[in-house]
């Protein structure tokens, strides 16, 4: 193992360029620096040539170097990361349901423009994944719709989302045989959606079980395309809905009888969430209620 002291003495050398001056910078005695020089050579080969006038480092030595400066910026790195010191610089890592991409992706970008400091690393992903991500601290935090029973992770309410059953315009839908005769287009989130409204628009019934599936996408942006071709129907959040680029081939079914669920955020519960992740959460929540 390569001790700190030794890279520090070696790095220092390289850039006084004589072991005096190198000594007197590290308020060390030549012969300290020129044993931590010592060490490192045992190790690693020849790294410098000792001239009168001063050093030339070798081929090795010049590695070595660029070894000490990335030790130098990590070490600077995790220093910021561990005083936390900063809350609008450094990168948040967040993961997220297709349909709550959608609505939360564009406004991260927002943020990123009006922070320059701040890096955004955004995911879409199933709920499953969402909380498998978090769980493994691979993302600093996740946006799910049904509040996670495990203790290792801690979930607040974040924003409402509204699901939507939304069929094809021209399609005459009345009723639950209507329903089962159009078939379901099916998303990563679309059997979950669809059971938690069609449970409560059509209470009685089986569900999901009774009708065919009739098509399936996990680009959330193409969900509404086979339903606007009259291919079948579809239950997703409103802003997904919105956010179609042909909303006069498709229609709402029963629009005021939209399911309002609440969007929980999640992180890990053994710590803090850092100040530049909570400045972005707060930036986004006030967002997402303003335009909603």
């Amino acid at each position: 193992m390569l001790s700190p002291a030794w890279l520090r003495s070696f790095s220092t050398l390289a850039a006084e360029g004589t072991f005096t001056r190198a000594a007197e910078s590290l308020e060390l005695t030549q012969a300290a620096v020129s044993q931590h020089v010592r060490h490192l050579e045992a190790q690693l080969g020849p790294l410098l040539i000792r001239r009168p006038r001063g050093i030339e480092l070798t081929p090795a030595g010049h590695a070595l170097l660029a070894y000490c400066e990335e030790v130098e910026r990590a070490g600077r790195c995790l220093a910021s990361r561990l005083t936390d010191a900063d809350a609008v610089r450094g990168t948040v890592s967040i993961i997220t349901p297709g349909s709550v991409g959608l609505s939360t992706y564009p406004r991260l970008l927002d943020i990123q423009r009006e922070t320059p400091g701040l890096v955004v690393r955004h995911r879409f992903a199933p709920e499953t994944e969402v909380v498998e991500a978090v769980l493994d601290n691979r993302y600093d935090i996740g946006i799910v719709s049904r509040r996670p029973d495990d203790n290792r992770l801690a979930a607040e309410p974040f924003c409402e989302e509204a699901l939507e059953l939304v069929v094809p315009a021209g399609a005459e839908v009345d009723g639950w045989d209507d329903l089962v005769r159009l078939g379901f287009i099916d998303h990563p989130d679309g059997h979950a959606m669809a059971t938690r409204l069609l449970s409560r628009r059509y209470p009685g019934k089986r569900g999901l079980a009774d009708i065919p599936v009739t098509g399936f996408t996990n680009q959330i942006a193409l969900i509404l395309e086979p339903v606007a071709r009259g291919l079948g129907f579809s239950v997703m959040p409103r802003h997904a809905r919105r956010a179609f680029a042909r909303p006069e081939a498709i229609r709402v079914l029963g629009a005021d009888q939209a399911v309002v669920e609440t969007l929980w955020l999640i992180h890990r519960a053994e710590w803090a969430l850092p100040r530049r992740v909570r400045h972005l959460v707060d930036e986004l929540h006030q967002r997402l209620v303003k335009d909603n």
